[in-house]
């Protein structure tokens, strides 16, 4: 009979492969960080097994799977000689309940190892939120758009801070040009997998920076407990002149295509103002990306100045540079921190 394990130990076994036999369409929803997708069902089989199920009942909706699993046990039991490295692997569904278990069988009958996770992954979720609800430290690093908060975060951690980068999470910078030449982004639950895996490494006793962001990061969603903490964490606001932030903005951004420049700017366009918007299309088109920066950040400061007045947060000390790269910043920052969550 397989071993049967919690999402902890098998959290804890990072060296064992995590094979995932749910339906394509499941696992693409979201998974564990690091699995392996060996579906037994393809979606169009899932979806005729549950209907099934939902009109003939348990015992017909079994039948019938295993009629479609049955000719494809061989090309399975294939799939994970080519992923696993010996016979120990973790195999998981979506409550632990046939799937894997009828899988993990076929598994020992081939040599292998399995141990399947109790309760699949709805179990591994619960894990998650047990983990965001748990309190950590948190501080938070803000500052108006082009202040180089990303690049302080990146300094912070090289320094030996604990750091979650939410926009590298969610593949998006955060604002209507975020998206541009970034990879997809996950799903809201993928999102908040690939924040888990993070997430759980945390310890108590430091600081943990992450940076302000609205809840939104592009289409992806911050989980509702690590938000509690974000909005009563308390925060650092980066002073940096505005000159500094266009040309930050310049750098970070003018080597884009032009048209994708153009087309994230059209989605503001109401907000922008007819002027405003044809003014900063023509600087785009003369190739002046400085004025093109410039009128994007009174629009995003101006945002931000009314996020503000909608979602207070509490700012708990200010720091001046001139620029994210200052001499002493991240030593400022440190010491900050460190008093902060003291």
């Amino acid at each position: 009979m397989s071993i049967v394990v919690d999402a902890e130990t098998l959290l804890g076994s990072p060296q064992l492969p995590i094979i995932d036999v749910r339906s394509p369409g499941e696992f693409q929803s979201g998974h564990i960080p690091g699995a392996l997708n060996v579906p037994l069902l393809s979606d169009a089989e899932r979806a005729e097994v549950g209907t099934l199920y939902k009109q003939a009942g348990r015992e017909p909706a079994v039948t019938r799977g295993m009629e479609l699993v049955g000719p494809k046990t061989g090309d399975l039991v294939d799939r994970v000689r080519q992923i696993a490295s010996g016979p120990d692997v973790h195999v998981h569904c979506w409550r632990g309940g046939m799937r894997s278990e009828g899988f993990a069988g076929l598994l020992e009958e081939n040599g292998f190892h399995p141990r399947r996770l109790r309760g699949g992954y709805k179990a591994y979720r619960q894990a998650a939120h047990d983990c965001f609800a748990r309190p950590l430290p948190v501080v938070i690093l803000a500052g108006h758009t082009g202040a180089g908060k990303t690049l302080l975060l990146d300094s912070l951690r090289e320094a030996g801070q604990q750091v979650i980068d939410l926009e590298k999470l969610a593949n998006h910078r955060g604002s209507v040009f975020g998206g541009i030449d970034q990879p997809e982004q996950p799903s809201c639950e993928q999102f908040e997998n690939n924040l888990f895996r993070e997430w759980r490494e945390l310890v108590p006793d430091q600081p943990v920076w992450i940076e302000g962001e609205s809840r939104a990061i592009g289409r992806t969603y911050i989980p509702q407990l690590v938000w509690d903490q974000m909005m009563a964490a308390p925060t650092i606001f980066i002073q940096v002149p505005r000159e500094q932030r266009i040309r930050f903005l310049v750098e970070q951004y003018g080597f884009l295509p032009h048209e994708k420049l153009a087309g994230a700017i059209m989605k503001i366009k109401k907000r922008l103002g007819g002027l405003r918007l044809n003014t900063a299309l023509q600087a785009l088109q003369q190739d002046d990306l400085h004025t093109f920066a410039g009128i994007a950040l009174e629009y995003y400061d101006k945002a931000y100045t009314q996020s503000l007045e909608k979602s207070p947060r509490n700012v708990n000390a200010k720091v001046p540079l001139e620029s994210h790269d200052q001499v002493g910043a991240v030593e400022t920052l440190e010491k900050l921190g460190q008093e902060l969550v003291a």
